[in-house]
């Protein structure tokens, strides 16, 4: 037994053995700590104090023991990973020859080639490999740490969904048997001096209009204000094969359906003014005149300029040229951008929906509460149907053939037979007889800073459509001086119309005048004589 005990060791020796002499120190619990504790080399002595052979030290705090594991797990990493590296080196000799490798050795070659330059960007007395390990590792860490708050508050707006109203719209039925909606502003029929019907632009309804006009305004200037839906927008059916000459022929049969049977004039914002140029094209005999507020021409129109195509799409951001290009040459893919934006059914920014980069006073507009209730509400409207395809035909016309060009709406009379003086007189006076075409006004606004549809859209529409009159409105955008500005209102509809007479006076019976004697005893003649006749002919 004793030889057993002997030869055996205790835990405190066998522990002793394991440690040796690393300096890791050990306080001794209960009463042994000063017998037992020997065994290790060293004894405790005092709280916070420790007996070595070296002398008496301080006990090791938590911090430099944390220090201490955290630098022992580097070196382990470090071990890690060379012999990961060492394994790999050796899995991968003989590697060249395999197939994959073959396979790959000729493109790879390729890229090596092509992207060779960038490793003069990097130190010379550095592998490249190695560089470009390291760069990757870092940027895979940045990108993430690029995202996360830098610590300031940032207001979290929770996503709504679009509240579709029930339906308000007046309706009418066409002759194909469409139902066609629009909403009536201003004076009625019978006591309007003038009837202007608006087109409204894409994702947009019936009742934006003129955001924000006064019912006050109108009467003061005898207007009649009248709105619908295109067809598949709102409460409108859509059209089966809608191009711009079918859309001047709905606004022609809402006209008719309406009692309006005077000229009327006709008003395009946007897009919408794709559709007032349609009407003048189409059915120029019904329109009194155009008035258009940074209306939207075909950017792949071939009577533009490589410089005005330049400036236009300049000015456009990436995604907006991109969805341009999209509807000229992949239409089949709108309905599938349409459904991630605007026909989700959630409420989203302007700017998003639209790829639009705004002005200063655009910006500061379309972030008020009034135009934030007005847009929530124009475009739950515009999307009721849910369905992406009227919204790919508005997409689609923008970007297509019209069927007609801006220079056939007003063109110079040409003179026939080889007359000299006709000829030179064709060319220095500028008289209305002397163009065909429409000859009523075109007015068009433009703001100056409009980043939506730019200034030199407009430009190139006037330049094809001589008789057209511009009102560039310097620091103006795309929607500042349209939408609820009620001195900009009185300012269109004064050079519109001139002074404010009011509505017509309404005419009762009381009113209409009575015949006279003479225009009585006529019309007794006329009927006896036509009696006469018809007993001859018995």
């Amino acid at each position: 037994m004793s030889l057993v005990g002997e030869g055996s060791m205790t835990w405190q020796e066998e522990l002793a053995s394991l440690v040796g002499e690393s300096g890791v120190q050990y306080s001794a619990i209960g009463g042994e700590a000063e017998g037992n504790a020997a065994d290790l080399n060293g004894s405790v002595v005092g709280e916070g104090y420790y007996r070595h052979e070296d002398g008496i030290v301080p006990e090791e705090s938590m911090k430099d023991q944390l220090k201490g594991f955290l630098k022992a797990s580097v070196e382990m990493m470090q071990d890690f990973g060379r012999g990961c590296r060492d394994i790999l080196q050796q899995s991968l000799t003989g590697v060249e020859d395999s197939y994959v490798a073959r396979r790959l050795r000729g493109p790879w070659g390729v890229v090596s080639r092509r992207l060779g330059f960038l490793n003069d960007y990097l130190p010379e007395d550095r592998d490249p490999i190695h560089s470009w390990l390291v760069i990757i590792c870092v940027f895979l860490v940045a990108l993430p740490a690029l995202n996360v708050n830098s610590g300031h508050i940032v207001q979290v707006q929770l996503t709504k969904k679009l509240y579709i109203h029930p339906p308000s719209a007046s309706l009418i039925q066409l002759p194909d048997g469409r139902v066609m909606a629009y909403q009536e502003q201003g004076v009625s029929v019978e006591r309007a001096r003038f009837t202007m019907i608006s087109p409204h632009s894409f994702l947009s309804s019936r009742l934006a209009g003129i955001p924000g006009i006064k019912e006050s305004l109108l009467k003061d200037f005898g207007v009649r204000f009248i709105t619908y839906d295109l067809p598949g927008f709102g409460e409108s059916a859509p059209h089966p094969c809608r191009n711009l000459n079918s859309s001047a022929h709905d606004m022609l049969q809402l006209a008719n359906a309406l009692g309006i049977m005077d000229k009327f004039w006709v008003l395009g914002y946007s897009g919408g003014g794709m559709h007032a140029l349609a009407a003048v094209r189409y059915i120029p005999d019904r329109i009194a005149g155009v008035a258009m507020f940074a209306p939207i021409t075909n950017p792949y129109d071939s009577r533009m300029t490589k410089e005005e195509k330049n400036k236009i799409w300049e000015k456009w951001t990436a995604k907006r040229k991109f969805m341009f290009i999209v509807a000229k040459r992949f239409p089949s893919l709108l309905p599938y951008f349409y459904r991630q934006s605007f026909l989700s059914g959630m409420q989203g920014q302007l700017e998003k929906w639209l790829s639009l980069s705004l002005g200063k006073k655009d910006k500061a507009l379309t972030d008020g509460h009034i135009f934030q209730e007005f847009w929530e509400r124009d475009v739950a409207e515009s999307i009721r149907q849910n369905d992406p395809k009227p919204f790919v035909e508005e997409a689609v016309l923008q970007v297509s053939n019209w069927g007609f060009s801006l220079a056939d709406l007003q063109a110079r009379k040409k003179h026939e037979g080889k007359n000299l003086l006709l000829w030179l007189k064709s060319i220095y006076t500028q008289e209305d007889g002397e163009w065909t075409g429409f000859l009523g006004p075109i007015h068009i606004w433009q703001g100056m800073d409009d980043r939506v549809v730019p200034p030199y859209m407009t430009e190139f529409s006037r330049r094809l459509i001589p008789g057209a009159t511009v009102h560039r409105l310097p620091a103006e955008g795309h929607f500042s001086y349209y939408c609820f500005c009620d001195d900009c209102h009185k300012q269109i509809f004064s050079t519109l119309f001139g002074i404010p007479q009011g509505p017509l006076a309404a005419i009762s019976d009381n009113d209409l005048p009575s015949p006279s004697s003479e225009e009585l005893f006529e019309d007794d003649l006329t009927s006896e004589n036509s009696s006469q006749n018809l007993d001859s002919q018995v």
